[in-house]
């Protein structure tokens, strides 16, 4: 600009612009208008985050996404509108019509068809409501058929459910074949049957089961949901990080996945994920069974949420009066009971029973429960020789595990002291390696915490056990080296 231009500085009010709901929306038409789908949803997701509760807006999301072949996650929006929001969106039943049948689910494409030409008979879409009745009527003998086989599939399923949930896994397994043999894509009796399978203690089978889902439906959230909590109980920190990571990016709009996410975060031990999932479900109105509260009430006591978690708690006693005494503030005291620790030291896995030894050093039951027990490695039988003499040098496993008491309880950080005994079973076939036991417990303490994704400094750590950075680096390395190792085995 010239020295000679008129043109004059002005100074004014900086305004802040805060984009609403409405905004979002606008943008998310513009968007669709264009074509341009991906950023359409992106914005309509925003919209709804904004003003949850608006059925325009989950009916603008569920049109664009059956465009997109979602047609699963278009219906379960279309059903929250019609029970949850508005159920005189008549508009709904058409739409979700034209879903089911893209997804070959005659029946109910069939009622849904029908409930909109009785509830809005002259509406916009009646006259394409008319053709897809004519369409599934066309094939009539194929339709019955297809209606008969779908109330088989439902009534197979909940049959299979209830299997499950009494123990009887073997007969739940073969149902679910039969499931899947006549419906390959029902992904549902796959997930299921991968649980019968684990509970079966076949976890490889159980596995592969999850890598043909995740296959063939990318991106299955109770698939990732169950390979991440059984990674947990097999105590694979990397593979529990690697799908937690995966997880967290995951936002879901359905109750049902919401539930499932919560909870997953919660078996997986990250409560403070698990509560802001189960609160948001809860703000919505969310009318969960037992299991839904009884994990807000865990999360919630895990998080520092006291009230809430008794208030919770009070409602999962109303439900299932059978819990009571199962209170997360009870955990501590359940834990040291005879029959818990028993439970640890008849497991199958070497890292639970040294757990269990562990426990048994804490108890003032020691006889009775070591009166029976054999171990079958040498890091076993030198342990609990150590707990019937109560003299000479514990095991190292011991030593470092009593380390992790000063600092975490194991009611709250089970897995923690779990993870270490995995590792000290790796450390007998190295016995050239160094014996430094704080700075293992530093060593492993750190790497648990990172799994765990907290915010945590090495310096921090190795201030709190009384070590050097530079020691406790070299131990973190060693440390993370037989976590390999392990993962490999």
């Amino acid at each position: 600009m010239s020295k000679d231009s008129k043109a004059t500085k002005t100074t004014g009010t900086l305004l802040s612009f805060t984009p609403t709901g409405e905004y979002y929306f606008a943008k998310g038409l513009k968007a669709y208008q264009r074509r341009d789908h991906h950023k359409a949803i992106k914005y309509l997701e925003r919209a709804m985050e904004l003003e949850p509760g608006e059925p325009m807006i989950a009916c603008q999301l569920a049109i664009i996404l059956s465009e997109n072949a979602q047609y699963t996650e278009a219906n379960r929006l279309l059903h929250m509108i019609l029970e949850e929001w508005d159920e005189q969106m008549i508009e709904c039943h058409y739409f979700l019509a034209n879903n089911y049948a893209h997804l070959g689910l005659f029946k109910d494409a069939f009622n849904h068809a029908s409930l909109y030409m009785q509830l809005e008979g002259d509406g916009e879409f009646a006259e394409d409501a008319e053709d897809l009745l004519d369409l599934l009527m066309l094939e009539g003998e194929e339709l019955e058929e297809d209606l008969y086989e779908q109330d088989d599939l439902i009534s197979k399923q909940e049959e299979a459910r209830e299997l499950l949930e009494t123990g009887e896994f073997q007969k739940a397994a073969v149902l679910l074949k039969e499931v899947i043999e006549k419906f390959p894509e029902y992904w549902s009796a796959y997930n299921n049957l991968a649980l019968a399978y684990y509970y079966l203690g076949e976890p490889q089978k159980a596995d592969r089961i999850l890598d043909e889902v995740l296959e063939k439906n990318h991106g299955n959230l109770h698939a990732l949901c169950n390979k991440a909590v059984f990674a947990c109980y097999e105590n694979d920190w990397y593979s529990v990080k690697k799908y937690k990571e995966v997880l967290e990016k995951i936002k879901p709009l359905s109750s049902e996945h919401q539930f499932k996410l919560g909870t997953t975060f919660a078996l997986i031990g990250d409560y403070e994920m698990a509560y802001s999932w189960l609160k948001r479900l809860y703000k919505q109105g969310f009318e969960g069974e037992g299991p839904f509260y009884y994990w807000l009430s865990y999360s919630a006591y895990y998080t520092g949420r006291l009230q809430t978690a008794e208030k919770s708690w009070l409602r999962v006693i109303q439900m299932n009066p059978e819990k009571e005494g199962q209170e997360p503030w009870n955990n501590e005291t359940k834990l040291y009971t005879g029959e818990a620790i028993k439970k640890q030291l008849a497991s199958e896995q070497l890292e639970e029973r040294l757990f269990g030894l562990f426990l048994t050093s804490l108890s003032d039951d020691k006889e009775e429960l070591l009166s029976s027990y054999t171990g079958t490695t040498t890091l076993e039988n030198e342990y609990v020789q150590y707990l019937f003499k109560e003299e000479g040098r514990a095991p190292l496993a011991h030593n470092i595990a009593s380390q992790f008491y000063s600092f975490h309880h194991p009611t709250d950080e089970a897995d923690l002291y779990k993870m270490w005994f995995s590792i000290a079973s790796v450390m007998t076939e190295n016995p050239s390696l160094p014996k430094n036991e704080k700075a293992y417990a530093s060593a492993v303490d750190y790497v648990w915490r990172k799994l765990r994704q907290e915010r945590i400094s090495q310096q921090a750590l190795a201030e709190q056990y009384g070590l050097s950075v530079t020691t406790m680096k070299k131990y973190v390395k060693i440390v993370t080296q037989l976590l390999e190792e392990l993962n490999r085995a």
